[in-house]
């Protein structure tokens, strides 16, 4: 292997491949995730005083649901231009939420000309069948609804067998308790902050609540999850996700618009001074 590079803003990192004296060809998205059987804590606090773990810093997932499709490479392009190091890859069959979206093609053709790490949430009945062809395709990470299933284990099982990153979402109803017998063989927690499906949609107060509620149960059992939330996030209201607990943050209409890479670029800034004052 050849050397560790940073990534991203924070503690995840990407392991460059090297063969014996050639260059590098590549990059690989398979993320060290610092772990203890200790968590370190600090002294800062969110919510009402509830103790922080250490964890992976801020990153950036702009949804390309709110993307212009008739010029979807340029514009993921952009925000990687700006430091987004997430592409949020929204997966909708028409079933599970009434819109349709798109599939593998897409992630597939998208793939050929990003290195961005490809967050592919899947908003889909029987989730457990698009596993494997999304991972093939060139998915990074794969999150599946808990609500879909009736066997969230089998499904989290499946993703390990493809070797990606484990997510598994909840919708606005569905108590934070719920996931509570995974948490251990979770990567990323995603919390949807509106109604699944449809972009351009205002952010549901009581979602607070349920990330600091997350948030203080990934304290209290000592895991190292990523907290994601999707849905009316904007400049305006992404400090309240950030000061609950959420770190992996989901934005669409508020970077899809007229100035991508502005748009992202003033994310990427607002998050930097936030760590920066945290």
């Amino acid at each position: 292997k050849g050397p560790v590079v940073p990534w991203s803003m924070g503690t995840h990192l990407i392991i460059r491949k090297e063969e014996a004296g050639q260059q590098v060809r590549g990059l690989s998205w398979k993320e060290k995730r610092p772990r203890s059987s200790t968590p370190k804590r600090c002294s800062c606090s969110y919510g009402r005083g509830i103790p922080r773990i250490i964890m992976n810093r801020i990153k950036f997932a702009p949804s390309i649901l709110s993307a212009d499709f008739n010029v979807l490479g340029a514009q993921v392009a952009e925000t990687a231009r700006a430091g987004a190091p997430y592409v949020h890859i929204d997966v909708c069959d028409g079933t599970f939420v009434p819109s349709i979206s798109f599939g593998m093609p897409v992630v597939k053709c998208l793939r050929k000309t990003s290195d961005l790490f490809f967050d592919v949430h899947l908003m889909t009945v029987h989730p457990e069948k698009f596993v494997r062809p999304f991972a093939e395709a060139g998915a990074d990470g794969i999150t599946f609804h808990y609500e879909a299933v009736e066997d969230p284990g089998a499904v989290i099982a499946s993703i390990n067998e493809v070797g990606k990153r484990v997510g598994m979402a909840i919708k606005p109803q569905t108590p934070i308790e719920a996931i509570i017998p995974y948490i251990h063989r979770l990567d990323m927690l995603l919390i949807m902050t509106v109604e699944p499906g449809f972009g351009g949609q205002k952010y549901l107060k009581k979602s607070t609540r349920r990330i600091m509620e997350a948030r203080r149960l990934f304290d209290e059992e000592e895991v190292d999850i990523d907290i994601q939330v999707d849905g009316g996030i904007k400049l305006d209201n992404v400090d309240v996700v950030l000061t609950a607990g959420a770190n992996v943050i989901v934005a669409g209409s508020a970077v899809y618009n007229d100035d991508v890479y502005g748009s992202t670029k003033a994310f990427m800034d607002h998050f930097a001074a936030y760590e920066a004052s945290h």
